[in-house]
């Protein structure tokens, strides 16, 4: 699957007003049911609250990967917010967040979860990539970085 299949420009968010992880993981949560019928936001925070409480998704240098799986879903989809500034995380470097992907796949998809999961983390080690998107204002500029990226990736 690639990447770009996660996401649309209305599932992306620039400089978002977010203070706190807690509000950062509502704004992805509202993101992702607005594109789906059957999933309310309130499960999605629920469920990517109770992984964060596992431990911190925050892969270091500003970027976090909030994930879970959830009943109800038959597709595995995304949404990224760059904030206006970075918030506390939790991560393990200690640096703030102002790049999260939230990822949310059906419940079977358990090693399309990984594989998916290990896509993403890839893909925001770039610094390049990350740079990129920290400089886009607007969604759909966001949006035509990651296809800039998929599309070098596949010719690699």
């Amino acid at each position: 699957m690639d990447i770009i299949d996660l996401i649309s420009p209305d599932r992306i968010k620039c400089d978002a007003d977010v203070t706190s992880k807690k509000r950062a993981l509502e704004l992805l949560s509202e993101m992702l049911a607005a594109s789906t019928e059957t999933l309310p936001a309130s499960a999605l925070f629920n469920k990517l609250t109770g992984r964060e409480r596992l431990g911190s998704t925050g892969l270091g240098h500003g970027v976090a990967l909030p994930h879970a799986r959830i009943e109800g879903s038959d597709k595995a989809v995304g949404a990224l917010i760059k904030l206006e500034e970075g918030i506390d995380f939790d991560s393990f470097d200690k640096h703030p967040v102002d790049l999260l992907f939230a990822l949310v796949v059906p419940e079977h998809f358990t090693d399309e979860h990984l594989k998916i999961l290990a896509d993403l983390a890839e893909m925001f080690s770039n610094e390049q990539l990350c740079e990129s998107l920290r400089q886009a204002n607007t969604p759909e500029d966001m949006y035509k970085e990651l296809l800039h990226w998929q599309k070098q990736l596949k010719i690699a």
